[in-house]
C-alpha cells in the first residue's frame, strides 16, 4: 500500500497532528477533508482496518485539535474535556486468531483510534519526552515531532524532506553570494 499521510513523527499522536499540514500558514491544507480520508488514516496507522460503518470526520478533526492544543500549552478547561471525553472511549482489545497472529478488535474501530490518539498524547505530555517535542524549523512545515537524537539538536521533521531543502537553501545562498 502506498503511504497516503506523513509518518515519522515519533509519536502516533504526533503523526494525527500532522494531517493539518502547514498549520496556521497560507498554505495550509486537510488531509482528513471526508469520511474516506479518516478511514485510510485508520487503515494505515491503527492497529486494525476502518469500520464498515459511515464515520465522524468531525470528531476526528476535534480530537487532533485539542490534541494539537494540549501539545502546544494551550491546555484550557474546554481543552482538557474533550481530550480527557476522547481517551475515556472504548479502546480496541487484542485477540489471538487461528494462525497464532494478534488481531485488534474494536465494537467501533473509529472511537478506538480516537481513545488510542488522545491517550497516546496525555501519555507524551506527562512523560519526560515532552520536553523533546520539537517544532520543524523548516521554512514552510512548523510540524512537531519527538526528538529522539542523542544530543536532542534535531532540527526537521523530516532530513528527507525539510532538511534537505533547508541544506540545498544553504548551499544557493553561498553560491550566489560567493
Amino acid at each position: 500500500m502506498t503511504e497516503r499521510f506523513r509518518a515519522g513523527a515519533g509519536r502516533l499522536c504526533l503523526d494525527f497532528i500532522r494531517t493539518l499540514r502547514y498549520r496556521g500558514t497560507p498554505a495550509e491544507l486537510e488531509e482528513l477533508p471526508d469520511e474516506a480520508a479518516w478511514g485510510a488514516w485508520i487503515d494505515e496507522f491503527g492497529p486494525f482496518s476502518s469500520p464498515v460503518r459511515p464515520l465522524v470526520v468531525g470528531d476526528a478533526r476535534e480530537a487532533r485539535e485539542a490534541i494539537h492544543a494540549v501539545l502546544t500549552s494551550a491546555v484550557r478547561d474546554p481543552v482538557r474535556r474533550r481530550l480527557n471525553r476522547f481517551a475515556a472511549l472504548p479502546v480496541p482489545a487484542p485477540s489471538l486468531a487461528p494462525s497464532g497472529e494478534v488481531r485488534w478488535q474494536a465494537a467501533d474501530p473509529a472511537e478506538a483510534m480516537l481513545a488510542l490518539l488522545a491517550r497516546d498524547a496525555l501519555d507524551l505530555v506527562t512523560s519526560p519526552q515532552f520536553a523533546r517535542v520539537r517544532r520543524c524549523a523548516g521554512e514552510r512545515c512548523g510540524a512537531l515531532f519527538l526528538d529522539t537524537s542523542r544530543p536532542g539538536t534535531r532540527r526537521w521533521c523530516s532530513m528527507e524532506i525539510c532538511g534537505n531543502q533547508a541544506k540545498k537553501s544553504t548551499y544557493r545562498a553561498k553560491a550566489t553570494a560567493g
